[in-house]
């Protein structure tokens, strides 16, 4: 029996849509990460974007457990001397909630180029609404 290798012509991603209202962050960008990577497929191949769409919605209500939201924080470099600039999550809440979750799932992708492709297929969206109707999404829970 030979080994299953997908091709990146025969990949049929499908769109998914994840509710993070009330969901810890880590198990939310767990579920997306494995979803954008296609790992939940059986013809996962590591070497291949086997991954599919996902949609998260309402980012801005996602759960950060223990005292994460005023210690954490986000360090920005702006290329220059002495350009270094930190921001508490509870700002970027504020501000981006959807950098929260696309920053916690790239973390969790592999850090090459494949990767950054896969990130293209994760859609954030601070409330409730998206734009991605026409997909039809189905939605996952997590």
């Amino acid at each position: 029996m030979k080994t299953f290798l997908a091709k990146k012509e025969t990949v049929q991603p499908k769109w998914y849509l994840i509710d993070a209202a009330g969901v810890p962050l880590g198990r939310l960008a767990v579920k997306a990460a494995n979803m954008v990577r296609g790992r939940h497929k059986p013809t996962y191949t590591p070497h291949v974007d086997t991954g599919d769409y996902v949609i998260v919605i309402n980012a801005e209500k996602v759960v950060l457990t223990g005292k994460k939201e005023e210690q954490n924080e986000y360090m920005f470099f702006s290329g220059f001397v002495g350009g270094e600039s930190y921001r508490k999550v509870s700002l970027m809440r504020e501000r981006h909630p959807e950098f929260i979750v696309k920053h916690a799932v790239k973390g969790m992708l592999p850090q090459n180029i494949i990767a950054a492709k896969m990130l293209r297929k994760l859609r954030v969206f601070a409330g409730p609404t998206h734009t991605h109707e026409a997909n039809n999404p189905q939605k996952v829970t997590v």
